[in-house]
């Protein structure tokens, strides 16, 4: 929570002479503003003001920058109204059809020893369909993070091999990584130490950067356009 208290008061006194044997009355202009800024729950900011301002002023100012209750943090965000029943059906039922659909695929390549049903592909149909508007919800975001921290596991096992020192430089890498090229997207962050413990992935080498994590997404963010047109036009 945030306070911010300004007071201030301005007082100008005018004095001209002219050649004309009339001279000038003197002026006296004041200007009082008053501002208060609440950031709490928003950003409320009141003024007013009388007269006009001058170039002498005296002003007071008094901040208060005191951090919210610890327990704010686990309540519901006031700001936002409760969902309707569409908002929460389609992306539901978009998170069902995706799992369908990479489970099908799954059938069809098992006979290759391939899964595209991988865990963090369930935490971005959260971030794609529940908050599509979310900076991790970017397309840019979700496939340059995800084909970069891939990457990284690969490395990581290729250098470190198998264990807690693999896993730890590779997940420190991956978030290095994510903010340097300003592509945040959290579910990114899991795919190095799921290479590095699956077994089973490790035949796919570099190829892992691209499958089954990058493809997945193509699926994911084209049922994610067929949600987000759902909710715009079917509502109830």
């Amino acid at each position: 929570m945030g306070m911010q208290l300004r007071i201030s008061y301005h007082h100008h006194l005018h004095h001209s002479r002219s050649i004309s044997p009339r001279a000038s009355t003197p002026s006296t202009s004041k200007s009082i503003s008053f501002q208060f800024r609440n950031n709490f729950n928003g950003r409320s900011t009141i003024r007013t003001k009388k007269g006009t301002s001058s170039p002498h002023n005296y002003g007071i100012v008094a901040s208060s920058n005191v951090g919210a209750p610890l327990w704010d943090t686990w309540k519901p965000d006031k700001a936002s109204s409760a969902p309707s029943l569409s908002d929460i059906i389609w992306p539901s039922a978009g998170a069902f059809a995706a799992m369908a659909i990479l489970g099908r695929i799954d059938e069809m390549l098992r006979p290759k020893g391939i899964s595209m049903t991988i865990a963090p592909l369930g935490a971005v149909c959260a971030v794609l369909f529940a908050t599509p508007t979310s900076p991790g919800a970017r397309k840019y975001n979700v496939f340059m993070s995800q084909i970069g921290c891939a990457a990284i596991g690969v490395v990581a096992l290729s250098v470190l091999g198998p264990g807690w020192v693999a896993r730890s430089c590779a997940l420190a890498a991956s978030i290095a990584f994510m903010i340097y090229t300003r592509s945040t997207h959290p579910p990114a962050a899991s795919l190095p130490i799921l290479f590095i413990d699956g077994a089973k992935l490790h035949h796919l080498s570099f190829w892992y950067a691209l499958f089954p994590g990058a493809a997945g997404c193509i699926i994911l963010c084209l049922i994610q356009a067929m949600v987000l047109h759902l909710k715009d036009n079917f509502k109830f």
